[in-house]
């Protein structure tokens, strides 16, 4: 079987690269790898949803970034909305990438880890929950994400994902108003549609 950027232990080769990236009016630092998603830039869809989230409204607590790749989305939060941030994902080596990336960037505020989806998060209830979610690990899994976050926030806590038009945006922004009872789509460019629910009840 052929490794995918959501596979536990990528098998490719290493190939290690390190490159800087604005985001937030800060320049990163970002060490990628062969086996994780995205490993040229920062993709295009995770820089909207970092420039678009916000914390307005935000009850206090945790924001969780859900499949966070080597972290470009819950690193550019540690920094711009001075939250404690918990980054998983089911790619080991994204995740070593992920600490490295922390480390670099001197964030602090910041715990990494692996995780299948919820399975190992730590806290029982976010304030947020953020996701550029697998797209090609198929439909279950994205929808997992959003049908699972419900019970995982906090009352007015808020799920924002990421999702391309013409790779499921109106479908997930259906499940999220299923789950919800609400999905706005707070931005759209390029194809790429922010899309946000609330929490509004306990």
């Amino acid at each position: 079987m052929a490794d995918h950027y959501y596979t536990k232990q990528p098998h490719a080769a290493h190939h290690v690269n390190e490159w800087t990236f604005e985001l937030k009016n800060r320049v990163f630092r970002f060490a990628t790898d062969s086996g994780v998603f995205s490993k040229g830039t920062v993709d295009f869809g995770s820089r909207v949803l970092i420039d678009t989230f916000s914390t307005e409204n935000l009850p206090e607590g945790t924001v969780l970034d859900i499949g966070c790749g080597y972290g470009p989305i819950g690193l550019a939060l540690v920094y711009a909305t001075n939250r404690k941030v918990e980054m998983v994902d089911i790619n080991e080596r994204a995740v070593h990438l992920a600490q490295q990336n922390a480390a670099l960037n001197q964030l602090t505020n910041v715990t990494i880890h692996s995780s299948n989806l919820y399975e190992e998060v730590l806290e029982k209830n976010y304030a947020a929950i953020v996701s550029n979610p697998p797209i090609r690990a198929g439909k279950k899994v994205v929808h997992a994400i959003l049908a699972d976050a419900y019970e995982r926030l906090l009352p007015k806590g808020t799920l924002t994902i990421v999702i391309q038009k013409k790779q499921g945006a109106p479908s997930a922004q259906k499940k999220m108003v299923e789950v919800f009872g609400n999905a706005e789509i707070v931005a759209k460019e390029k194809g790429y549609y922010i899309i946000k629910s609330v929490k509004e009840k306990e």
